[in-house]
């Protein structure tokens, strides 16, 4: 699972620097990558989505793995 949780964290980090290029620089690196609303543009913004789904549905199992805690902020 820990291949999993890397995984999504590199998809992670791409959605969020295409976010950060696009609305920095109205970049989208994606579609300037693999091409605009191309099955590959498609696949690649899907990929980032689930892994996000991922992330918030095995929140918790990630940690115990990981044998970290959640940060508490007061």
């Amino acid at each position: 699972m820990k291949l999993f949780d890397v995984l999504a964290a590199i998809l992670l980090v791409i959605g969020g620097l295409n976010w950060g290029l696009y609305g920095l620089f109205e970049l989208d690196l994606v579609a300037a990558t693999t091409g605009a609303a191309t099955l590959l543009s498609q696949l690649v913004y899907a990929a980032v989505g689930l892994a996000a789904l991922y992330q918030i549905l095995s929140l918790r199992s990630i940690q115990r793995r990981w044998n970290v805690s959640a940060v508490r902020v007061n």
